[in-house]
């Protein structure tokens, strides 16, 4: 009898090659674990009904990665925690699995593990290879946070135990993926109720009214020691120009990594600079969703780092629509980084930040942020800063929001230190 969860679907591309028409071509430990469920929970046909679905939305790798998640939670806790057919639950059973997530058991959480399964045979793939269960494999995964990881370095301690706890992002995608499955399973007649769209207090699991984005911003100091320690690494190193251009970029234009690296049909080039009749610089990007955008650019940007960064890599001072030059490129010149290698220049410029503050005395309350800082921090960061400056629209279309009320929700509720000021000083007895 099976007792304890296992992954049931595997890769993108491993799940594009099953016969859809039985269940000949899955893993034999797949196989196996359905073989031990339950019958009464009727495992083959939940497992079809689900395979069905992801089925419907393999035209994307990302979505079906996305949906796989938390569908793949659904039946493993259908099959082995509520032993009933996943088709037939109804909507007190989508309220408990809800707590289930939002608490799972501690077999259920583990680290995060790159396979799911794992081959059995040689150094060299072949074909007919035999793969099993990742025994380490969990339905649900926790980190340590990057800030602990850095104290227990620092220290020399050993890291903490991590406990799970679900975001509210993922709470609403909960929802909206298991929402969406049993949409498909009524369409295609396989039930007649969507237990989620049943949920009336949804609002008891999802609490997200306002947005704290200064958890994941930096302050004005921290900021300050950032920028001023690329420019240093810079000055005694020219390739950390490149460094510094980065850092700069991403601050001065809220941009995303997928902005500076590109995507799979757009590189970005020196040449999505322009500038229009009246003078004004813009970057035009291939955002979220390959929706093109433009972004206002700062003329303190245009004059100090553009500039200086082009002139680094012997080019004129101003870049022209016609240039098709890599936006950032290898020291070697070949276009394009990773944005692994792009976060690994910026982690390098955030841990010298950190030693400098140390150095020269800073408590832990004014550097403690740093130790969580990454890349999408300088977004968060910048656009904090800019609020109390700009119209909130000019914002939301530089942020490139699709709704205004996030970026008001994000960034104008946020100016904690504003807020504090702005009080501090008042008397309750007048």
């Amino acid at each position: 009898m099976a007792t304890r969860p296992q992954p049931l679907f595997d890769t993108y591309d491993r799940f594009l090659d099953l016969h859809f028409m039985s269940l000949c071509a899955e893993r034999a430990d797949v196989r196996a674990f359905l073989d031990g469920c339950s019958p009464e929970a009727r495992p083959a046909e939940s497992y079809q009904a689900v395979r069905g679905f992801l089925k419907s939305y393999a035209g994307n790798e990302a979505t079906f990665t996305s949906y796989r998640t938390h569908v793949e939670r659904l039946l493993l806790w259908a099959l082995l925690s509520a032993n009933k057919p996943l088709l037939e639950l109804r909507r007190r059973d989508a309220e408990a699995f809800m707590e289930f997530c939002l608490n799972p058991p501690a077999d259920w959480v583990g680290p995060v593990v790159k396979s799911r399964f794992l081959r059995c045979g040689g150094r060299k793939a072949q074909h007919d290879d035999r793969y099993e269960t990742n025994p380490a494999w969990r339905p649900f995964s926790t980190t340590v946070a990057k800030r602990e990881r850095k104290i227990a370095a620092e220290h020399n301690l050993p890291l903490p135990s991590p406990s799970y706890k679900m975001s509210q992002g993922s709470v609403a995608q909960v929802f909206a993926v298991c929402g969406s499955f049993f949409q498909y399973a009524i369409d295609e007649g396989l039930t007649e109720v969507n237990p989620f769209r049943a949920v009336r207090q949804k609002s008891v699991y999802k609490q997200r009214n306002t947005v704290d984005v200064a958890s994941r911003s930096l302050t004005q100091l921290q900021w300050n020691f950032v920028i001023e320690t690329a420019e240093l690494m810079a000055a005694e190193e020219p390739e950390h120009e490149r460094t510094l251009f980065i850092v700069a970029t991403l601050y001065a234009m809220y941009l995303r990594i997928s902005d500076l690296v590109g995507r799979e049909n757009w590189v970005p080039t020196m040449g999505d600079f322009r500038r229009d009749t009246r003078g004004h610089w813009w970057l035009h990007v291939i955002g979220k969703g390959n929706k093109a955008a433009k972004i206002s650019v700062r003329d303190d940007y245009v004059q100090t780092y553009l500039v200086r960064y082009r002139t680094y890599r012997q080019l004129s001072p101003l870049p022209s629509p016609h240039e098709k030059l890599p936006l950032i490129s290898t020291l070697k010149g070949r276009g394009g980084l990773s944005d692994r290698h792009v976060r690994s220049l910026l982690q390098e410029v955030f841990d010298r930040s950190l030693a400098r503050m140390q150095a020269e005395g800073w408590s832990e309350d004014e550097i403690d942020q740093l130790r969580s800082a990454s890349l999408h921090w300088l977004r968060h960061t910048s656009a904090t800063f800019d609020a109390k400056h700009r119209d909130m629209k000019d914002l939301q279309a530089d942020l490139r929001h699709n709704s205004l009320s996030t970026t008001q929700n994000t960034y104008y509720n946020s100016l904690d230190e504003q807020r504090a000021h702005s009080v501090k000083d008042l008397k309750v007895k007048l």
